[in-house]
C-alpha cells in the first residue's frame, strides 16, 4: 500500500514556540500554500483519506477536496504538556534539559516523550495495514510525518529531527 503524507501548512505562532497539540492559527499565506499542495496531489486517486483532528490539518484537508477526511486522533502532533505555547528559549522547567538529552524516550512535562508519539503512529499504521487499500492519503503534523518514515524503515528514528518535513511537504512509504 501506498501512503502518502502531507504536513499542514505553516503556522501563525512566534518562531521557536512549542505548540504540538494546540490548536494554533495558519498564517494569512494559507491559500498560497494550500493551492501548492492541492496542485501536488490533483487528479491522484485515492482509497481513502484521513486528517489529524486539529485544526490546521482539518482545514488544508477541506482546501483539497476532502471535508469527509476520517479524523484520527492517533495522528495529533506530540503533546508537550506544560510545555504549549511557550518558547522553547523560555521554558524554566528543569526537565527541558533531560529532554534535550534523550527526546526519543524523555517525556515533556505533563505530555509525551517522541516515542510516546511513535506508538501512537505505529497503532494507526498497523491497523490501516489491515485495510484492502492501495493508496491512502494523510494531512498531519510534522512528527507524525517523520515517526510513520521510521516505521517504514525509511529513515533511523534517532535521527528524527533531520527529517522534519517543511509546512505543505509531503511524504511517501510503502506499507508492506
Amino acid at each position: 500500500m501506498k501512503v502518502y503524507l502531507i504536513r499542514h501548512t505553516s503556522v501563525d505562532v512566534p518562531a521557536g514556540t512549542c505548540y504540538g497539540q494546540t490548536d494554533v492559527p495558519l498564517r494569512d499565506s494559507f491559500e498560497e500554500e494550500a493551492d501548492a499542495v492541492f496542485n501536488r496531489i490533483e487528479g491522484m486517486k485515492f482509497d481513502k483519506v484521513y486528517t489529524s483532528p486539529l485544526s490546521r490539518c482539518l482545514r488544508l484537508a477541506s482546501y483539497c477536496g476532502y471535508t469527509d477526511a476520517k479524523r484520527d486522533r492517533r495522528l495529533k502532533e506530540i503533546d508537550f504538556g506544560k510545555w504549549e505555547m511557550q518558547k522553547f528559549s523560555e521554558i524554566k522547567d528543569a526537565r527541558i534539559e533531560e529532554w534535550y538529552e534523550d527526546f526519543l524516550h524523555v517525556p515533556a512535562t505533563g505530555g509525551e516523550s517522541f516515542m510516546d508519539l511513535y506508538g501512537r503512529v505505529a497503532s494507526f499504521l498497523d491497523e490501516l495495514k489491515q485495510a484492502d487499500y492501495r493508496r491512502v492519503l494523510i494531512f498531519a503534523h510534522g512528527g507524525v510525518l517523520i515517526c510513520a518514515q521510521a516505521y517504514a524503515g525509511v529513515i533511523d528514528i534517532s535521527r528524527a529531527f533531520d527529517a522534519l518535513s517543511p509546512y505543505g511537504g509531503m511524504v511517501e512509504i510503502d506499507l508492506l
